[in-house]
């Protein structure tokens, strides 16, 4: 393998974190709320939500998270209070290798989640999903370069894809930033619009990016009617926005549970995306290519079928996606000429 397996040790203590986080973000929501929980399923998936009625007599459901160990524990344990233990526990996993991001990030990311951004289908996308992967697959990343970054990236997948997280929560991110008071701007186009994306003037490489699908808007950046977002659509997002994941990330001042995209259809999404870097972005590629590479080598020893079916998903969505997802692999083959990727997704 190219990574670095996590000890079993710290593969525990993560799998602690994940179930502690989640409870203390859900159990905090619903421990005082009269309710059930229930299950609904989403293209094969499974998905956990917890359904109450407000004072008013609406019946409102709050997203919990896909049918997994950890959300089923959190059931098993609804009615005991949230882990207290949280920060130990966070402190022992990073000690024995997990993974952790910047502490500035961490805030903004936190403040979001706070401020019910993930609840409303908020995704965390770019190099701090990819550093979420490597403890949720119980691995260290072997390339630095590969899991450091400057700015944080987020989607939402709108209306154009039916994912299973609650849609009818009205949060507003831009308040959220702006509570942060961290100096974060909107950037102004040329048009003299704003765009998806955020940034501090005297350290322009600290940015914010709020992405979304290609749909009835084109490319243009729109406002999203429950976010009060300007959203930036890119091509080719839908894809990796599919089976959505829910997983912990760390920091050395805490954890947040967060929603990630598949390992698989996040590594299969950075084939196409490094074919389609240009210009002054082109020089992304190579990272493109790295976290795909390390991403498919784990899961090749893992869970090959996942990526076996992304990939067939993949190119059955006709020429344009398969012309693109063939000239990734070829990519990836020469950045990895010692991996058979090639013999094994062809």
């Amino acid at each position: 393998m190219l990574v670095t397996p996590l000890s079993m040790s710290a593969q525990t203590a993560f799998a602690q974190v994940l179930e502690a986080t989640l409870a203390s973000e859900h159990l905090r929501s619903v421990a005082s709320l009269p309710g059930t929980f229930t299950s609904k399923r989403v293209k094969g998936h499974k998905y956990w939500y917890y359904q109450f009625s407000e004072p008013s007599g609406a019946r409102r459901q709050l997203f919990v998270g896909p049918d997994n160990a950890a959300v089923q524990a959190l059931i098993a344990k609804s009615e005991q209070p949230a882990d207290r233990n949280l920060p130990a526990l966070t402190h022992a996993a990073l000690a024995l290798g997990c993974a952790e991001i910047l502490p500035r990030h961490f805030k903004v990311i936190r403040r979001l989640s706070e401020y019910g951004f993930f609840r409303a289908g908020g995704i965390l996308i770019g190099t701090h999903a990819f550093v979420a992967c490597g403890n949720m697959l119980g691995v260290q990343w072997s390339s630095s370069d590969a899991s450091r970054t400057l700015d944080i990236d987020f989607a939402h997948a709108g209306k154009n894809i039916s994912l299973a997280l609650a849609a009818d929560f009205q949060v507003q991110p831009q308040k959220t930033i702006e509570s942060l008071e961290t100096g974060f701007l909107p950037i102004v186009g040329m048009a003299g619009k704003t765009g998806g994306a955020y940034l501090i003037p005297n350290e322009k490489e600290f940015r914010l990016d709020f992405l979304a699908t290609v749909g009835r808007h084109g490319e243009t950046p729109y406002e999203h009617a429950d976010l009060h977002l300007t959203l930036q659509p890119l091509k080719f997002m839908e894809y990796s926005l599919e089976n959505v994941q829910q997983t912990a990330l760390l920091s050395g001042t805490g954890s947040v549970m967060i929603n990630i995209p598949h390992p698989a259809r996040y590594a299969l999404h950075k084939l196409i995306v490094a074919g389609e870097r240009e210009g002054m972005f082109a020089m992304k590629s190579g990272k493109d290519l790295m976290q795909a590479g390390l991403l498919l080598d784990v899961l090749r020893e893992i869970k090959p079928w996942e990526v076996e079916e992304a990939w067939a998903d993949l190119i059955g969505r006709g020429p344009c996606w398969q012309s693109r997802a063939l000239r990734g692999l070829a990519m990836l083959e020469k950045r990895f000429p010692e991996a058979p990727f090639g013999e094994w997704l062809r």
